[in-house]
């Protein structure tokens, strides 16, 4: 999670995708909180949370509802790190299951890229792609535990990761101490109902964590994708396996490393397979 560069450019992209032209700065801070829940200086430099997980039990989630697209924060496509972003058309029917982040302090009160103060006491999230705003029901996949976020900002533009949460949110999820969670974001639509219930007790009593892997690619053609595979194994960054899956009706195999120890693996050997000049690689997650 402690991408804290990144953070800073990502509160800057979110002006820029608004096309404002002046520099984020400290707007009116969000309504004062109990005292238990102030938080200690940090240097400039790092981002944090508070000693104590604050108690999340009396902030309510917010209910999903219809709302227009922000006039700031939905340009497409537009890039952060010299990488291309499209926005999503449409935020209804999307599932994801990846990495999930937080952020905290150094960005309380700041610009979210809707141009609403990021208050990491109020249940909200980053995205790179979806429509903002939207709502979403996270699932933590590794102990069952779900909330509904309002996603409003984007981001994080760092490796591996797919959503950053909010300090409240990743509290509820049971994430925020080590840094990241694996999850499942699943849009809410609110024309269909106004809050999509939790999972049932017997279903979370059936969760298990699932088992992480760094897919290199997606491929066509076999041939393709065992020249991936050799060149993976060739550089020793670990098991190598095809799956053969479906994808639009057509048949395709994806090329992936693992399945791997943690997160923190997944971190490790990203660089090094962008290294050697296989395209950029990302996580999946496989039951």
């Amino acid at each position: 999670m402690r991408n804290f560069s990144a953070r800073l450019i990502v509160t800057i992209a979110g002006l820029l995708l608004g096309a404002c032209s002046h520099q984020p700065t400290r707007s009116s801070a969000p309504a004062p909180h109990p005292p238990e829940r102030s938080l200690p200086s940090i240097p400039p430099n790092q981002d944090s949370g508070p000693m104590v997980a604050p108690d999340v039990s009396n902030i309510p989630e917010p209910v999903p509802k219809s709302e227009p697209l922000a006039k700031y924060g939905n340009k497409s496509p537009y890039s952060v790190l010299g990488q291309d972003y499209k926005v999503l058309p449409r935020a209804e029917g999307y599932v994801e299951r990846g990495i999930a982040s937080w952020y905290g302090n150094k960005f309380h009160g700041q610009f979210t890229s809707t141009r609403e103060p990021y208050d990491m006491y109020l249940f909200t999230a980053a995205h790179k792609t979806l429509p903002i705003p939207c709502f979403a029901r996270v699932t933590n996949l590794e102990n069952g535990r779900s909330i509904v976020v309002r996603v409003n900002d984007r981001g994080p533009f760092v490796d591996n990761r797919i959503m950053d949460l909010s300090l409240v949110a990743a509290v509820k999820l049971g994430i925020w101490q080590k840094g990241t969670g694996l999850v499942e974001v699943r849009v809410i639509d609110p024309l269909r109902t106004n809050a999509e219930p939790a999972p049932a007790p017997a279903v979370v009593a059936r969760l298990h964590t699932p088992k992480i892997y760094l897919q290199v690619g997606a491929f066509g053609e076999r041939a393709n994708a065992e020249r991936a595979a050799a060149t993976i194994q060739r550089a020793k960054l670990g098991d190598v396996r095809i799956v053969h899956g479906d994808a639009g009706g057509h048949g395709i195999d994806r090329v992936r490393i693992g399945p791997l120890a943690d997160v923190d693996s997944a971190d490790r050997i990203t660089p090094q397979v962008r290294a050697l000049g296989l395209g950029e690689p990302r996580v999946a997650l496989d039951d």
